[in-house]
């Protein structure tokens, strides 16, 4: 392969509250073992296939913490403030994928995004679950005092800026969708 994508996540917030040891495996040690694996396969190809490899870590805009109403957007240097195992997780996954870009020289990328949405997304999910439960005529969830803000992307969007910094970004760089 030339490119490696992770997009490898458990990403429901709610639930690595309740039991976060999976999100460690999955979020952690999986890229940890991703990680591993690319580099040995980096070590060992052609100096013209190193030049096209490139490992990139798809995280999510959660590794900021949150803006307060009226606070300016996170930028690609913000600092890293999370505030659930999820988001923890992502920022330490993060942090080995940089990690490995400094030590062993892997050619990596860094994106991070918020919340998708769009054609299959799990039915755990806001919108879908929201639908599902109006549909039903189930009560609809609110969550905190219902005043929280979330950011939103399709899906193919997403997918179209992840292609754009594949092709255009620069290796050690982290971008904000």
């Amino acid at each position: 392969p030339d490119i490696i994508f992770n997009l490898a996540a458990e990403s429901h917030v709610d639930r690595s509250i309740v039991n976060s040891k999976k999100f460690i495996k999955t979020n952690i040690n999986g890229t940890f073992t991703l990680l591993e694996l690319s580099n040995e396969y980096f070590q060992t190809i052609s100096k013209n296939n190193r030049s096209k490899f490139k490992f990139i870590q798809i995280s999510t805009d959660e590794v900021f913490g949150s803006l307060k109403k009226g606070s300016k957007s996170f930028i690609e240097n913000s600092n890293f403030l999370p505030n659930s195992p999820y988001a923890a997780s992502k920022a330490s996954a993060d942090h080995l994928v940089r990690s490995f870009y400094k030590t062993y020289n892997l050619p990596i990328l860094i994106t991070h995004c918020s919340n998708n949405y769009g054609p299959f997304q799990n039915s755990e999910k806001l919108i879908p679950k929201t639908i599902i439960n109006a549909i039903r005529n189930k009560p609809i969830p609110v969550y905190g005092d219902g005043k929280q803000m979330r950011d939103w992307i399709h899906v193919q969007d997403h997918v179209d800026a992840l292609v754009l910094i594949s092709t255009k970004g620069k290796i050690g760089e982290s971008y904000n969708i």
